[in-house]
């Protein structure tokens, strides 16, 4: 079995899983056995990682209505807040560099782990901040946490799952985001700043006590040679009386095969045949987040505020929004396809960038001015309902099948 085959979606390295062939996030095809059901350590192992999930939502979700109330008491000018809502991406690229590297040292959930201290660190640190770069290295260390958190919570779950399920499993990943950023605008519109950090470590606790009650990555094991344990986590996980057999022989043959294949360089990534492919998911993370998603999450109640219209009855409709329209792009995901999805997707996302900053120019302009704050709440509804039917996904999965098709029709 050459580079090829394994580069061709055999034993790929993509960062999420595939649904229509079930290959590994880690890698590795076939590795379960197809006909396989959820057991409860199953469900359980899922719900534990996903609350990961759920810290990277309220990271997200947490400046939009903490602002003002962190300037008034703080005394941040905007330029300040601003360096503190954007400090959280900076930490999740640092995180993100070296998350393949811890998960693959210390293993998925010592990663997990180690992801929940620095978030809960974090956390502590904004509640009990007196000065600025407090605030600011608080929301450092959760972002850097966040960045772990985005690699290897959807890898640890995609390694557990049998392959019929991986697919609706590896969604719920984006779903518990999506609930972490509502359901953290809603309690803001409640509490205070200081409050609302200080529930943000309820669901780091929830991951960091459940991961002594669930199995490491069978894969993870068995690729640093620890098979006897290997077998006992998979046996866990499908069940006392299943038969592991085949999907512990077929983990063993991916293992060895990839022990003896030299990693492939960077640079091959450039290769022609592999242009489009990487044009394509490349450009569809770019217009994921230079579409204005981050500006709208993190300064929603602003914009609302700004607008002339009420911060916490935005963000309420905001929830109201997000949430049922992500469960449906999950759902439509696979019966529509990818690329009708994405397109009506980047059009509402459009549209929506559209309504809000024309409120700002008619108001600017002292025209209309009765009609801007609706303008404004529509288009943030719009935006965040459409990001959340395909664009806040859809790249991720494209990208991860894209260079699959690409590399097998090289082979071929």
């Amino acid at each position: 079995m050459g580079r090829e085959s394994i580069e061709g979606g055999e034993l790929s390295s993509p960062l999420v899983a595939e649904k229509n062939d079930g290959v590994c996030a880690s890698g590795g095809g076939g590795g379960q056995s197809g006909g396989s059901s959820a057991t409860g350590v199953v469900v359980l192992s899922t719900l534990v990682a996903v609350s990961g999930s759920y810290v990277f939502g309220s990271a997200v979700g947490y400046s939009s209505p903490a602002q003002s109330g962190i300037m008034d008491e703080q005394g941040l000018t905007v330029a300040e807040y601003s360096l503190f809502g954007s400090i959280l991406t900076i930490g999740a690229m640092i995180g993100a560099l070296v998350s393949g590297k811890i998960a693959d040292y210390i293993g998925r959930s010592g990663a997990m782990g180690l992801s929940e201290i620095l978030c809960l660190a974090g956390w502590l640190i904004i509640v009990f901040s007196k000065v600025n770069w407090c605030l600011d290295l608080g929301r450092l260390l959760v972002g850097c946490g966040m960045g772990l958190l985005s690699y290897v919570v959807p890898v640890y779950i995609a390694e557990i799952t049998p392959k019929n399920l991986r697919g609706g499993f590896t969604t719920v990943h984006q779903l518990m985001i999506c609930c972490g950023v509502s359901l953290t605008y809603l309690i803001g519109a409640f509490v205070n700043w200081r409050a609302l950090a200080l529930i943000g470590t309820i669901p780091c606790l929830v991951q960091l006590l459940g991961i002594f009650f669930i199995p490491e990555s069978p894969r993870w094991l068995a690729k640093i040679g620890r098979e006897r344990e290997c077998e006992t986590a998979l046996q866990r996980l499908r069940g006392e009386n299943a038969d592991i057999s085949q999907e512990a022989a077929e983990i063993r043959d991916y293992t060895e095969t990839l022990q003896q294949l030299s990693e492939a360089s960077f640079l091959d990534l450039f290769q022609p045949q592999y242009a489009r492919s990487l044009i394509v998911g490349v450009g569809l993370m770019v217009l994921q987040q230079f579409g204005g998603v981050n500006g709208i999450a993190f300064y929603a109640s602003s914009i609302f505020i700004s607008a002339g219209f009420s911060g916490s009855l935005g963000t309420i409709a905001m929830v109201a929004v997000q949430i049922p329209m992500t469960a449906l792009g999950v759902v439509l995901m696979d019966k529509s396809g990818r690329r009708p999805l994405l397109l009506v997707s980047a059009a509402g996302t459009c549209l929506g960038c559209f309504l809000v900053g024309l409120s700002f120019v008619l108001q600017d302009l002292q025209e209309w001015t009765e009609i801007t704050p609706i303008s404004a709440l529509v288009g943030v509804l719009v935006y965040t309902g459409s990001f959340s039917l395909g664009m806040g996904g859809i790249p991720w999965v494209i990208m991860s099948e894209e260079p699959s098709s690409s590399f097998q029709a090289s082979v071929a």
